[in-house]
């Protein structure tokens, strides 16, 4: 009589609740906890695993042909431009994603740094901290001269479900909103209080500008040199989608020359960035940590879905939120040919 097999569950990183991850995970195979990114040794430890469930490690061509027993890879967020879904989907091999963990998460992020962006909210609280208001404090700076949102126009590019929720907090300020999206129907803008815009339209009219799209080719640099030309109003820009996004070196070049009048950044081209990122100079720019995912609310969803698409994979199921639908027909394929 044969050993009957135990699943190997691996995790490339942790997080605050990788212990009760773990726990939930273990009812169903040995979990391992790699705690890396790096190629090499994520490699060796999902040589032999049946699923892998990443953060931001890259999922490379080479790791998923080596990995012999694999079934599927969880992505713990939306995003997906760390696995190579082409690779995955010729070995049969199923991507899932977490698409609504953080949706109401990352807007309040998303109106946190408009907020703070418009306001003058940081260099407000440098100034106080400076003690610079000496003498003056009935007399504020010009610096310190915020935007009053009322009847200005928020032009949200990528209106999936995050957009969505940013446009919904939008109607409290009394903002006129524009969403850009490929497959937009104006009956869901409508839905969400927006009017359906093209591109060229939300770069040319917005008061405010924010980014909500995945990173693909398409998207890739989607705000350069040419299309910030367009932005006739100096807009305000918020980025919490992926900071590929934008080029950084046109956006530097813009926020110098005075096109944009500021800049929000959750994510950067390259993260960490380097610590001589010459946006750091420029104190009309705020930052975060790649944070407008994390909430205590947001980061409990993202465990519970995990291990309910880790469930259904090491089952023979299909995930929920399965990303390269047509592994369906590689899986068919085998099935048939087996």
């Amino acid at each position: 009589m044969g050993v009957s097999h135990r699943n190997k569950i691996v995790i490339s990183e942790p997080h605050p609740l990788i212990n009760e991850e773990i726990d939930l995970l273990s009812k169903y195979g040995d979990v391992v906890l790699v705690n890396t990114t790096k190629e090499d040794v994520l490699t060796e430890a999902v040589r032999d695993a049946d699923l892998l469930i990443v953060d931001f490690a890259r999922v490379t061509k080479n790791m998923i042909e080596n990995a012999q027993r694999l079934k599927g890879i969880i992505r713990h967020g939306i995003g997906v431009d760390n696995i190579d879904l082409e690779a995955a989907t010729r070995r049969g091999i199923v991507v899932a994603n977490i698409p609504d963990y953080s949706t109401k998460t990352v807007a309040d992020h998303t109106w946190a740094l408009i907020l703070a962006l418009t306001r003058k909210i940081v260099i407000a609280d440098k100034y106080v901290r400076d003690k610079l208001y000496v003498g003056r404090w009935e007399n504020p700076p010009e610096y310190l001269k915020g935007l009053e949102l009322e009847g200005k126009v928020l032009g949200i590019i990528g209106f999936g479900r995050i957009g969505r929720e940013v446009a919904k907090r939008a109607q409290g300020f009394g903002l006129k909103v524009l969403a850009y999206s490929r497959h937009i129907s104006e009956e869901i803008a409508r839905e969400f209080g927006a009017v359906p815009a093209n591109l060229e339209t939300i770069l040319r009219e917005s008061d405010i500008i924010t980014l909500h799209v995945p990173l693909t080719k398409e998207t890739y640099h989607l705000i350069n040199e040419d299309r910030i030309r367009l932005m006739r109003k100096k807009p305000y820009i918020i980025n919490t989608s992926r900071g590929a996004v934008i080029d950084e070196k046109a956006l530097y070049k813009a926020l110098k020359e005075g096109l944009i009048a500021g800049a929000a950044l959750d994510v950067f081209e390259i993260e960490p960035p380097p610590e001589d990122n010459p946006l750091f100079k420029l104190d009309n720019v705020i930052f975060t940590p790649h944070i407008a995912w994390y909430s205590e609310e947001a980061l409990r969803r993202l465990v519970m879905t995990a291990v309910e698409e880790a469930a259904r994979i090491l089952s023979g199921e299909l995930p929920k939120n399965l990303v390269n639908k047509d592994v369906i027909q590689t899986l068919r394929f085998k099935k048939e040919g087996a």
